[in-house]
């Protein structure tokens, strides 16, 4: 995975790993249909032509709502928590 640098203009390489990672979520056919739709959504976000702040608040918004379903599998729950650490990641590094 990339190493967020502050500074260092490498957000579209983020948000490109990020996408990935979500993209493995959206094609795992064991994941329960309503997660996969909450990351296609985050995804939509992040490829969306927004200003970055607001792409990773919005994805991280999305994620946040269903990072407690009780049905999501523990290894898509710690995939999503990665990806959340990521974003947060990249939002420390614009401010």
């Amino acid at each position: 995975m990339a190493a967020v640098v502050a500074g260092s203009g490498q957000s579209a390489l983020d948000f490109s790993v990020i996408g990935g990672m979500l993209d493995q979520i959206m094609a795992d056919r064991t994941v329960p249909k309503n997660i996969r739709a909450a990351a296609e959504q985050a995804r939509a976000v992040i490829s969306g032509g927004t200003s970055d702040e607001l792409k990773v608040s919005a994805a991280v918004s999305v994620l946040d709502e269903i990072i407690n379903d009780p049905n999501m599998p523990m290894y898509t729950r710690t995939q999503i928590w990665n990806i959340v650490s990521m974003l947060e990641q990249l939002r420390r590094g614009m401010e």
